[in-house]
């Protein structure tokens, strides 16, 4: 029960009347004064106050301090145990989580045939921790690769045509693509926006005769949409063997131009 601590006469001059007991409830408060407007009169008057009037007056006061103090209660209240009126959950993560994620990943890549050393994704929604083995590098940009093997020569410029293989999966280690089951290497011609950014940026520099794995974070990754075997969010690895670099021309007979790569 709120209770007042203090002593107040009724808000007028002309009312010289006597103190209330403290400290009282609200309730009786209100009451009390009630019953003190009906006895006090203005001393430097002959007409007497309406008493129903002043009743019903200070009862509508009495009422308006009652709503105040309570809203100005539940403020206090709220500002000091904001838990009480918060329904939202606080998650608290296991520490064992990411050993369990990371454990079930490997399972299932196993299940699915992963080459060695292929790299591990600890998914816990879109929060992705890639673990791999020290001979994978990370650049800035995101990207992380491994050079299986080295080759020879020069790595390809804007403009030239590359040719190569590559085996596509994706974070559970599951084979996507691969142009060794089409049967015939892939052609590109480097600089002209043909390939994934990711992609592009992993055989860049990259030799002849050169194998690597590349990771393509989501961010460096294609475009999603039905015609992509692609997934929103998701990592992409992909073995890639680099077999040649050509360089390129343009001709023009007539009215027809095309490019032409040897």
């Amino acid at each position: 029960m709120l209770m007042i601590f203090s002593t107040s006469a009724l808000p007028s001059p002309y009312f010289p009347c006597r103190a209330l007991p403290t400290p009282t409830s609200l309730g009786a408060l209100c009451a009390q004064k009630m019953q003190m407007v009906c006895n006090c009169s203005c001393p430097n008057h002959d007409l007497k106050y309406d008493s129903s009037r002043l009743r019903n007056g200070y009862i509508l006061h009495c009422g308006e301090n009652l709503r105040r103090r309570f809203f100005l209660s539940f403020l206090v209240s709220s500002s000091l145990f904001p838990t009480l009126f918060s329904s939202a959950k606080t998650k608290s993560k296991n520490p064992y989580d990411e050993r369990r994620l990371l454990e079930q990943n490997r399972r299932i890549q196993k299940e699915n045939n992963a080459p060695d050393d292929f790299p591990n994704f600890v998914r816990e929604g879109f929060e992705v921790k890639v673990v791999t083995s020290e001979n994978y590098i990370k650049r800035d940009s995101g990207l992380i690769y491994w050079d299986i093997e080295v080759g020879d020569g020069d790595c390809p410029k804007d403009g030239q045509q590359v040719t190569f293989h590559y085996v596509g999966y994706n974070e559970s280690g599951r084979r996507i693509d691969s142009t060794y089951l089409q049967g015939s290497p892939a052609k590109i011609r480097m600089g002209t926006n043909a390939l994934v950014p990711g992609f592009e940026e992993g055989i860049q520099d990259m030799r002849p005769g050169g194998k690597r794995r590349i990771i393509i974070p989501p961010e460096l990754g294609p475009p999603v949409g039905p015609s992509t075997f692609f997934s929103s969010k998701q990592f992409e690895v992909f073995d890639v063997e680099l077999l040649s670099v050509q360089n390129c021309q343009r001709r023009t007979i007539a009215f027809y131009s095309d490019v032409v790569c040897n």
